[in-house]
């Protein structure tokens, strides 16, 4: 009897194992094909932010050459300006030398009285001389002010050093 149960574990331990590397294909396959899945749609993804990092590159590009234009109009009409102001003759000359100096000394000047007198009523109501300062030095101001002084001396600065 044990030699028909032994042919029999015998037969069925062979188809097993015979089986086996039929099964371990299968689960293989199946792996490789989920593999190749991710990474199609990684190879998508990647794709996709390259494609967006053209379109940025090519926006960029678009704005630089329309920043070109606007700077290189600018340039031609401050030297158009100069042009006519030279032709006009010595007072016209003059009179449009003074202007941009006239309009900052006035802006600061107001903007200074302002601030004073700003500064002066909230003293008065009793706010700590440092309350004061922080709230006379606001953006705006700071802003201004930076501005006038990289007009007046930082470009001329640069443009005695050619640049």
């Amino acid at each position: 009897m044990f030699e028909v149960f032994g042919g029999i574990l015998g037969g069925a331990l062979g188809g097993i194992f015979r089986l086996a590397p039929e099964v371990l294909k299968f689960f293989d396959k199946k792996n490789e094909r989920l593999h190749e899945a991710v990474m199609f749609s990684r190879q998508c993804e990647l794709e996709q932010m390259r494609g967006q990092m053209k379109l940025a590159e090519i926006g960029a590009q678009r704005e630089a050459a329309i920043d070109v234009g606007v700077m290189d109009a600018f340039q031609s009409a401050i030297e158009q300006q100069a042009t006519m102001v030279k032709a006009a003759g010595g007072w016209a000359a003059s009179l449009s030398a003074s202007v941009r100096p006239v309009v900052t000394y006035w802006i600061l000047l107001v903007w200074s009285f302002v601030h004073l007198w700003f500064g002066w009523n909230s003293w008065i109501a009793g706010a700590s001389p440092m309350e004061v300062f922080k709230m006379m030095m606001s953006p705006d101001f700071s802003a201004l002010l930076a501005g006038t002084i990289n007009y007046w001396f930082l470009d001329r600065t640069l443009k005695q050093r050619g640049l």
